[in-house]
């Protein structure tokens, strides 16, 4: 019986000395207040997103694209950049399909809906694409809103809801049109005069 309550009270004493102990536990950070700090004239603003994943049940597809970019901001809250376009499309039955895509484009930060943590944005661009499966390029263009949950000071979260279109230069080959939903992070750097 000693036994038994000499082991009680030393497993009561280490859990109560645990207890009482001030852990501190590295919680993951999930926002920061920023302000208008990324998004001042002069800073840089590199990342990229994953976009129009998805799976077609009517042409039996899965598609991928990866849109890397880089921007500058010409003045506070717009920037404007070069995107990059990287695609895969499988589809049944047939070769899979490889495309890729270059534009320019203009990202405005709304002052309006936005908080300390995160900025409501419209972004357009209009470039040129192709595929390996014809020699054309084709005229691209897409329009997107968006959102950037800043969770460090410079590293930010975003989601962009937009409309894509192309049009090729032939008649054979099809236009491709449609909605796109892409997630993704930016980093946003410091210019010369904003360190």
């Amino acid at each position: 019986m000693k036994r038994v309550f000499l082991f009680s009270a030393l497993v009561l004493g280490s859990f109560l000395g645990l207890k009482a102990q001030n852990v501190d536990v590295n919680k993951p950070q999930m926002s920061e207040s920023v302000g208008m700090v990324p998004i001042q004239k002069g800073n840089w603003m590199v990342g990229g997103s994953l976009g129009s994943m998805g799976y077609s049940f009517e042409g039996k597809s899965f598609n991928v694209n990866i849109n890397p970019r880089a921007g500058y901001f010409v003045s506070d809250g717009i920037a404007v950049g070069l995107s990059l376009t990287g695609g895969y499309a499988s589809v049944k039955n047939d070769k899979d399909d490889w495309t890729y895509g270059v534009a320019p484009f203009v990202r405005y930060f709304f002052p309006e809906g936005s908080s300390a943590t995160g900025r409501f944005f419209g972004q357009g661009e209009v470039g040129i694409a192709g595929a390996n499966k014809g020699s054309d390029v084709t005229f691209a263009a897409g329009v997107g809103l968006g959102y950037a949950h800043f969770i460090t000071r410079s590293v930010a979260l975003e989601a962009v809801v937009g409309y894509n279109y192309s049009k090729a230069n032939n008649a054979s080959a099809q236009a491709q049109n449609g909605l796109g939903f892409n997630l993704g992070f930016q980093i946003y750097l410091p210019g010369q005069g904003n360190k």
